[in-house]
Order: structure tokens, then sequence, then C-alpha cells
């Protein structure tokens, strides 16, 4: 359903590899038993794979995706074991391949009508139309209602990515934003965060590297956590404050005092973003 659906949007899905069906269709899609029958069967290398595997089984298969010479993995998994996600990172890295995720409901460019992964769903246009707002959060959900909160405002979006709620991801938010910074059809960016993790912290340090850049609009939802015993969960699999560390409070001050557009609340983000692509046209 997911091919179907990126298909529907314009994305070129060229094959399909799964181990033992291979001479099989898939929505009108070839599926073949390994990648390297697939680059060779259709001319590859490919531009980028998703990696929709069970957990023990993405190592393995990202790993045989990096190997064909693929650059950027898109893996929507959950729950990745952190010794295989650390190897994975680790193999990316070497190869210099981009990864988003695990645990990412994908990326979306509605200009290119370019679509990778479940991210909004089977009408896409629904939330995302094309627009100078990249967006970003751990959660597919709320990226979606990002986008769609934008669109009823006038507003629309460059790129928005998922960036996966697993403990390890690949392409964090900081990272992100450096590319945003360097897009030039990017005059705006929304962050949604979650307690737990590094991410934002880190996040603040990078938009401290430039200040006066691409101005960044960001909300960190869940504060109540802090009300509960450390070690708790909600939602996303890093959405944990243990020792001491991934309070919301701690995030939205450093994300405040690196410069960032802070809202108070989720509503909050949309009158800001307003505001500053009104400060940017002027």
């Amino acid at each position: 359903m997911v091919v179907r659906h990126m298909q529907a949007y314009g994305t070129a899905v060229v094959a399909g590899v799964t181990p033992g069906r291979g001479g099989r269709e898939v929505e009108g899609v070839a599926v073949f038993d390994t990648i390297a029958a697939a680059v060779s069967a259709c001319g590859g290398p490919f531009d980028a794979a998703l990696v929709s595997v069970p957990p023990l089984a993405v190592l393995d298969a990202a790993e045989e995706a990096i190997g064909a010479g693929i650059r950027f993995l898109l893996v929507p998994t959950e729950n990745v074991p952190l010794h295989d996600a650390a190897r994975l990172l680790a193999l990316a890295r070497e190869a210099q391949a981009t990864v988003v995720g695990p645990n990412s409901a994908g990326v979306i460019a509605p200009a290119a009508q370019l679509k990778f992964g479940a991210l909004g769903g089977d009408q896409p246009d629904r939330a995302f139309v094309p627009g100078s707002i990249g967006v970003m959060s751990r959660s597919g959900g709320l990226t979606a209602e990002v986008g769609l909160q934008l669109k009823l405002r006038g507003l629309g979006v460059s790129t928005a990515v998922s960036v996966g709620g697993d403990a390890m991801i690949g392409t964090s938010p900081a990272e992100l934003l450096r590319r945003f910074r360097a897009d030039p059809e990017t005059d705006l960016v929304v962050y949604v965060g979650e307690p737990g993790t590094q991410l934002e912290e880190d996040l603040a340090a990078a938009l401290a590297e430039e200040p006066g850049g691409t101005p960044l609009v960001a909300v960190v939802l869940g504060r109540f956590i802090e009300a509960f015993p450390q070690g708790t969960s909600f939602g996303h699999a890093a959405a944990v404050v243990e020792r001491g560390r991934g309070r919301p409070s701690d995030k939205i001050r450093a994300l405040a005092d690196a410069g960032a557009l802070v809202a108070d609340s989720f509503d909050e983000v949309f009158r800001l973003a307003q505001q500053a692509i009104g400060a940017q046209t002027r």
C-alpha cells in the first residue's frame, strides 16, 4: 500500500526486494530476491532504498543496500536493537550514505511531488502543499499535523522529514537544520520536539553556529512527563527522561538561548511561523 501511495504522488519505484519472492510483482513493480539482482536487471545503482523489514533484519538489509551503492536509506522500522543501529550508522558514515530513521514515517517534498515512505498517507495533498517552510519532527503524525496547520494558514512546505523516534537515529534535526539553511527553497524551519535524547540540545548547538541564519520555530511537547518517575516511557521508544537527562524544560531553555523562536504550545507554533515568514518577505 505504501508503494501505491508513493507511485500515485509521483515517486518512481523501480524495484522491490524480498528474499524468496523473486519473479513476482507488487503494484506493477518487479520483485527480486536480492538488491544485486535488482540492480542488474534494472540498470542501477538506485537513488534510495526503503528498508521496511523487521527489527532484527534491518542491519543486514541496510548493509546489502549500502553495498549495492545506494546512498540514501529510509528506515521505518521501530525498536531496532541499539547495537544494530550503531553498526548501521557506522557503515553509513564510512560509505557517506544518508540514513533517515529508524522509526521514520518518511520524507515528502511537495513541489517536486516526491514522497518516500508513509508520510502523508494516501492523500498527502491534504496536509502538504508547496511552500518555503522546512518541517521536522520525531513523529510522523505530528509532521503531518504541522503541514496541515501551515496549509490552513496559507503557508506551505519545502520538505518535511519524520526523523524517527528510536533512541539512535541517522540524520538528526541538527544535521537537517544545516541542510535546510543551505536550501534556497527554505525560508523557515519548524521543529516539534519531545522528551528524551540529546536531539534538541544538539539542535540548539547547530542553531547557534550561524546566528542570523534561517529562523527556527520550535516547540517541545511532553512537559507533563517531568512529573512522572524517571525512566517512564511515553510514546516513542526514545521519549524517556532518565538520569536527569531528556527533560523538556531543559530542551526549551537550550533552544531559546540559542535563538530559536520557542512556542509555549503547539498552536503558538503557527502564529510564530506566520510572523517569521512575514519578516522574511518584507
